[in-house]
């Protein structure tokens, strides 16, 4: 039986249906069988027809435990939505940018031909990115329960009106204040909405989550980086009857009215990514952000080191 390969696009863009079908005809060309969602199919042969390469419809052909990995050809918000398909599942997710910054994507548009390559070949690895797991309660009830890959976002639900709330680590209060939101987020959120809110930016490795606010008027706002098994909140305060929402990945949406508290834990169920080589966090932040780095000239031997070599016996005989 050949490997069956999700093909995941976003059809609001020419682009990437475009990209899907080239794709397709590759996967289908190289032995591997693409597999597609009705509607995406739908909307491809709307715009161009029939594909030229045989594709399965995912449930109809095949259960989504029979995909081996999924391609998702779109920018970080098509990588969001296909994460909500495929997590806990196993089915790992491999990105090819087609929109702007797009972190979480391994590779680019020019690169798809490539990248076909490597899926083919199983020319990648796996890594498991932290997720977090969102509740929101009003006294004692439970009004929803969700999770996020990038970060809960606590947000003012009216513009003219500040958001009064108390920021909590570990079942105690760090500080309140009004403020236009609080962002609770994972590391590979931090170079997402964390980012632009001003929060620090924290490599995928690290175990940590973060709590950023934004726009806060207090003396002590800065953002905080805390150990992966502690437990975050922010409860609305009903000083002055504003309401709130929780925004998770951009994506799920929840009301939150005058003493609705929000907590935020590790979430035991991660998301799948496929890398296809070991480019450095490092290096990915410079060429996502475009940063510059004229002027730098790389590590240098020092004489420690020197020195250290000599007595393993690699140094110079005198």
């Amino acid at each position: 039986m050949s490997r069956r390969i999700l093909v995941l696009a976003h059809t609001g863009r020419k682009a990437a249906m475009a990209a899907a079908q080239e794709v397709c005809t590759q996967l289908h060309a190289a032995g591997l069988t693409p597999v597609m969602r009705s509607q995406d199919l739908e909307d491809i042969q709307a715009e161009y027809g029939q594909l030229t390469a045989p594709t399965e419809i995912l449930h109809d052909d095949v259960p989504l435990d029979g995909v081996d990995l999924g391609m998702v050809l779109g920018g970080d918000g098509t990588i969001l939505r296909a994460a909500e398909l495929v997590r806990g599942t196993g089915v790992p997710l491999l990105g090819v940018n087609l929109g702007h910054v797009g972190f979480l994507a391994e590779s680019e548009r020019e690169d798809l031909e490539k990248t076909v390559r490597w899926v083919v070949d199983r020319s990648y690895t796996v890594e498991e990115r932290m997720t977090i797991d969102v509740k929101v309660w009003l006294d004692s009830k439970l009004l929803a329960h969700t999770w996020a890959l990038n970060e809960a976002a606590v947000e003012k639900a009216d513009r003219q009106r500040m958001l009064e709330i108390v920021m909590e680590v570990d079942a105690r209060p760090i500080s309140s204040f009004g403020c236009d939101g609080v962002v609770m987020a994972t590391p590979t959120g931090s170079t997402a909405y964390a980012f632009s809110a001003g929060g620090p930016v924290v490599w995928p490795e690290v175990e940590a989550l973060l709590i950023t606010p934004i726009s806060a008027h207090a003396v002590f706002s800065r953002p905080l980086v805390v150990a992966p098994e502690s437990i975050l909140a922010v409860e609305i305060l009903a000083r002055n009857a504003a309401n709130g929402v929780l925004w998770c990945d951009g994506r799920r949406s929840y009301d939150l009215p005058p003493g609705a508290r929000v907590e935020v834990t590790r979430s035991a169920v991660p998301v799948r990514l496929a890398r296809t080589h070991e480019t450095p966090f490092s290096e990915r932040l410079v060429r996502k952000f475009q940063l510059p780095t004229q002027g730098w000239r790389g590590p240098m031997n020092h004489p420690a080191d020197a020195d250290a070599d000599a007595d393993a016996g690699g140094g110079v005989i005198p």
